[in-house]
């Protein structure tokens, strides 16, 4: 089983707000500041306007054992921008400039894009799968290379999305399940764990994809002929980094829908439940440096981020007729009205 070093459940508390007021003083350009200190490679598949929060999470984790971007440590950015063909070239660029360690921020295709450009510099990678499974190391307890890192419970929780989304909708009996197939080990990990509990509430499950923007038009126009009543989309890079469009589509098509992450109610989205970005992304940033601080990628356990949140939007249940369980509403984290 994999370490944690986050809390224990849910509990109820405010979602950290105006987190991004301070980072337009952090640069976020492809050059690293002057610094006299180690230089950490950041790589990610999606684009800075989109890791506000993950930065500044990351940025406290390495606050935490010791490095202040800027001060005594240089930070070296690299942006897919929804590109994951680039993550190569990418990975490859930042392990010319010799960073000290390279920590892929970016999910599973920039993890395998950092484990292909390097087998000696220590590589700390953030990933939603079983890096076991996936081959970026040899176990959780003893990762044995020069790769280890954060995993979260995207997957884990898959089902309690579902059990949720059905509480907004006690009387579906369709629900669709939006995958990526460009990405199909974890399209098929996710239907796994899903199809027992569709057919534990008695829900036929309609599998839809999407892979390019303007596949999301597409989907959510064949919902009411399909007739399903609700949408749960799969944790993917993809799309997390189109979560306020899938948010805001979402609203527009009148669909109930549920995602991992805070963006996509925040646009408008009906509900979010996955990890805590701020919690995953601070261990993130405590691992990268543990490694600045002489610890061997080989020796350090893949921890998970156990903490989770529940966000509910109450201006949009309303909006789609929606009346929210009360007993919902005092689990959620955060109430959006």
């Amino acid at each position: 089983m994999p370490l944690s070093l986050g809390g224990d459940g849910m509990r109820r508390r405010d979602f950290i707000k105006a987190i991004g007021g301070s980072v337009a003083a952090w640069p976020l350009a492809a050059g690293a500041q002057q610094s006299a200190g180690p230089i950490v490679g950041f790589l990610s598949s999606a684009s800075p306007d989109l890791y506000v929060t993950r930065l500044n999470a990351f940025r406290q984790g390495l606050k935490e054992t010791g490095y202040v971007e800027g001060q005594n440590v240089a930070i070296e950015y690299r942006w897919a921008e929804g590109h994951n063909d680039r993550l190569a070239s990418l990975a490859t660029d930042l392990i010319r400039r010799r960073v000290t360690v390279l920590v892929a921020g970016g999910g599973t295709p920039t993890a395998v894009a950092a484990k292909a450009a390097t087998t000696t510099i220590p590589v700390v990678f953030a990933v939603g799968v079983d890096p076991v499974t996936v081959g970026l190391v040899a176990s959780m307890i003893r990762p044995g290379g020069n790769l280890t890192g954060i995993t979260n419970l995207a997957t884990e929780v898959g089902p309690k999305r579902l059990e949720v989304l059905r509480e907004l909708l006690p009387t579906a009996t369709g629900i669709a399940v939006l995958v990526n197939p460009a990405n199909p080990s974890l399209a098929e990990l996710y239907l796994q764990v899903l199809r027992p509990v569709a057919d534990k509430l008695g829900v036929q499950l309609h599998v839809l994809n999407a892979s390019t923007d303007r596949d999301f038009d597409t989907v959510f126009a064949s919902l009411p002929r399909l007739q399903a009543s609700g949408l749960v989309i799969m944790p993917d890079v993809f799309f997390t980094t189109r979560a306020e469009q899938l948010g805001a589509i979402s609203l527009r098509y009148g669909v109930p829908a549920i995602y991992e992450y805070r963006p996509f109610t925040a646009a408008g989205g009906l509900v979010s439940y996955g990890s805590d970005e701020v919690e995953y992304y601070r261990l993130l940033g405590i691992y990268a440096g543990k490694v600045l601080n002489g610890d061997k990628p080989a020796n350090l356990p893949v921890v998970q981020s156990t903490k989770v949140e529940l966000i509910i939007n109450l201006k949009t249940a309303k909006t789609l007729g929606l009346n929210v369980p009360q007993p919902l509403v005092g689990r959620a984290d955060e109430v959006i009205e």
